[in-house]
């Protein structure tokens, strides 16, 4: 039997062309990789995000519109399944408050899992900044459609 994985991110940019983007630590693995989680049994793909973004940033959204669903293969690189992710453009609906780091992987305490946030400029957004193929696709989609200004 296959099992499949559904996930949901935000692409949250905000007024200084930044996009936010998340470093974790879960089970001695560290990776890179947008907002967002998996979605639960029950859940439509908003609600599962605006979900994710309550538990991880402490923050309500607003989801303004899709961005891109994963449209190739793409196995779990924690089990067998099989990953299907959904990105959206998001926004913040009151001013983020969590701490922002400058260094990936700048965690603070200790625990099974990690996490902690960056701002990365779109202009110097790169594909390798990511850990998840897919992740690493919509980055290469958000560099060819940034205006630089």
């Amino acid at each position: 039997m296959y099992q499949f994985n559904v996930r949901v991110y935000g692409l949250l940019i905000n007024d200084e062309q930044q996009i936010l983007i998340s470093d974790e630590q879960e089970h001695g693995v560290q990776f890179t990789k947008f907002p967002g989680g998996g979605l639960e049994y029950g859940e439509g793909m908003t609600d599962g995000l605006k979900r994710e973004f309550i538990e991880e940033c402490n923050a309500e959204i607003e989801v303004l519109s899709h961005f891109y669903t994963t449209d190739f293969f793409v196995k779990s690189a924690f089990n067998d399944s099989q990953i299907i992710s959904i990105y959206y453009l998001v926004k913040n609906v009151a001013p983020l408050d969590l701490p922002i780091k400058t260094v990936v992987f700048d965690f603070d305490g200790e625990g099974e899992v990690l996490q902690s946030f960056r701002w990365i400029k779109l202009r110097d957004l790169s594909e390798d900044d990511f850990t998840f193929p897919t992740d690493k696709y919509v980055a290469k989609l958000l560099i060819d459609s940034y205006e630089f200004s």
